[in-house]
């Protein structure tokens, strides 16, 4: 089933594009719940039957009378599990159960908030009517033709089901970021006068870039070596000494003109 996207406009009339939940993606989410009803509903019902082979083994309980009441009161146990699941389900995890976790849909209301407890249980009531005649037959046939892929519970409630929006995973860091971070280095860690910063071009840049990267890989007595001579091809030409400036230094200017350079040169070479 092709899923579409779709507009919301929040009361602040704020625009936000959601992916909508079509029939696969809720039917694989709903089969998810139904096996985790399935086993409590086997749980209760092995617990009724435990109560009445206790309760009929005691000579001073009325064996037919108990029976009729635990019974009664198993049936509206059943009930309230299996209704209740998703409306207390959705209401209190941002309108997602078990199986939506899982496949990375949830339910919303039209305006784009978090489903209220009145939309949830309105939704949920009218399942009644979209499991007719059998199998959510009513139901799969709403979310099937119905341009945002509703079924009738979310017509009457004013919710929709949509996808998830996946967090963008940290890029991860590499090991000269982590050295500038370690030493509390920034673009801002040293003033150089815009004009100066303008004698550096692409040739500067691609050293200080290969300074960068072998920053890590050498050793500590090359890496002094190799501070040194890069230092002396390119601080002069922003104005600045080299031999009054110690190794560490020299090495913390290198980086923050990397810093510096980097947001003009990396994407242009």
């Amino acid at each position: 089933m092709h899923e579409e996207k779709v507009d919301i406009k929040t009361p602040e009339y704020v625009s936000l594009q959601f992916q909508t939940a079509g029939l696969g993606s809720r039917a694989a989410a709903f089969l998810i719940d139904q096996v985790l009803l399935t086993i409590i509903n086997i749980l209760v019902v092995l617990g009724l039957v435990w109560i009445m082979n206790l309760q009929t083994e005691n000579p001073f309980v009325e064996a037919q009378a108990f029976h009729s009441g635990t019974l009664a009161i198993a049936v509206v146990a059943l009930f309230v599990i299996n209704w209740g699941y998703f409306l207390a389900y959705e209401f209190f995890s941002g309108g997602r159960t078990l199986g939506k976790k899982l496949i990375g849909i949830r339910v919303i209301q039209d305006n784009g908030q978090s489903i209220t407890l009145l939309s949830s249980f309105i939704r949920n009531l009218m399942r009644i009517i979209d499991m007719l005649p059998a199998y959510y037959f009513v139901g799969m046939l709403m979310v099937f033709f119905h341009e945002k892929h509703k079924r009738l519970g979310d017509i009457t409630a004013g919710t929709i089901v949509v996808h998830e929006r996946r967090k963008k995973k940290a890029k991860k860091k590499s090991s000269i970021e982590k050295v500038i971070e370690s030493r509390g280095l920034s673009k801002d860690s040293f003033d150089i006068e815009e004009g100066a910063l303008k004698s550096l071009g692409a040739k500067e840049w691609k050293l200080l870039k290969t300074y960068s990267q072998r920053f890590t890989g050498v050793e500590r007595n090359q890496r002094l070596v190799l501070t040194r001579k890069v230092a002396e091809i390119i601080l002069p030409k922003i104005g600045m000494e080299v031999e009054r400036q110690t190794e560490e230094e020299l090495e913390n200017i290198l980086l923050v003109l990397y810093l510096k350079l980097k947001d003009e040169w990396e994407f242009e070479l």
